[in-house]
């Protein structure tokens, strides 16, 4: 009998492998503390020796980090993405009223409401059990300030545009790592965040940096709001999309407000002053792909 000892070889590197990559999430202690199936999804938390975070599964396969902190420090951001949301500032730089779509561990909340402790925040979050989770794990918390509504966002938006509402700046987070709902990468829901702006009104957007649907959602975004803010930054899955009601701010601008707000974003881990370079004007996307609408949205799309 002849014994390929190639095959053996690999077949043990491979068991080797497996053992390694359990040792060592052993070794730092990654542990889960909280599994439960919502309506919408599974959600876990999860704990090592450094930060604990919540992650979304829509079926069963593991899933990415959805939200992290630092247990030592609940102040430094972990993801770059929030960190990108918060060039923003640059744009606009005192939010008094705040609408973010997608709750997660409560990071951005808990971010603004730091650096703008008298403006009202409204989240609006669809899923009953992520506030839950936020609450018990994430030492998030309600204020005469701070304000869940357990509600679709594009139900909530369509809601506050009847009743005339007025956010100054509207975070869109309902990226998951896995996908966006569809009904929030309209032009039509555009324009309804759109009538909730006042003239200095602005729209953040957290979301892919690379996609099937790049091309659309960007030509989406400029239909609506004309000019954008395109933010990325090497080596991370997402991008983030600043629409401001008013006109986009040049480069010298961008890198002279910037000083400004160095010491604030300090314990955020943050330096703001490198940041200007990755807000870009210039499409690198196809101009001609046809924009997201409620008739046409294949979201499908996203993870091919």
């Amino acid at each position: 009998m002849k014994i390929c000892i190639t095959g053996i070889f690999r077949i043990s590197l491979l068991i080797l492998t497996m053992l390694t990559s359990t040792m060592t999430s052993a070794q730092i202690g990654l542990r889960t503390i909280h599994q439960e199936r919502s309506l919408y999804r599974n959600i876990l938390v999860t704990e090592d020796y450094e930060r604990r975070c919540m992650r979304f599964t829509i079926t069963d396969r593991i899933g990415q980090n959805q939200s992290c902190r630092y247990l030592d420090d609940k102040d430094k951001l972990v993801f770059p993405y929030a960190k990108l949301v918060l060039t923003s500032l640059l744009v606009q730089d005192n939010p008094e009223r705040i609408l973010i779509v997608g709750l997660g561990g409560g990071t951005l909340v808990h971010t603004y409401s730091s650096l703008f402790p008298n403006a009202e925040i409204i989240i609006a979050e669809i899923d009953e059990a992520v506030v839950r989770v936020a609450r018990e794990y994430f030492d998030f918390e309600e204020t005469d300030r701070i304000r869940v509504e357990t509600v679709d966002a594009r139900v909530y938006v369509k809601r506050a545009g009847l009743r005339g509402e007025k956010f100054d700046l509207v975070i869109l987070d309902a990226f998951n790592g896995e996908y966006i709902p569809e009904h929030l990468m309209t032009m039509e829901f555009f324009e309804e965040v759109k009538m909730l702006l006042p003239q200095d009104g602005m729209v953040v957007s957290n979301t892919f940096s690379s996609s099937r649907l790049y091309a659309a959602e960007s030509n989406t975004y400029r239909e609506v709001f004309d000019q954008i803010f395109n933010v990325r930054m090497a080596g991370t899955g997402n991008r983030i999309i600043i629409a401001p009601m008013q006109a986009l701010p040049d480069r010298a601008t961008l890198e002279q407000r910037a000083p400004l707000f160095r010491e604030r974003l300090e314990r955020f881990d943050m330096d703001i002053t490198t940041f200007p370079r990755l807000m870009q004007t210039t499409a690198d996307w196809d101009t001609g792909e046809r924009p997201l609408s409620d008739q046409y949205s294949p979201a499908n799309l996203l993870n091919n």
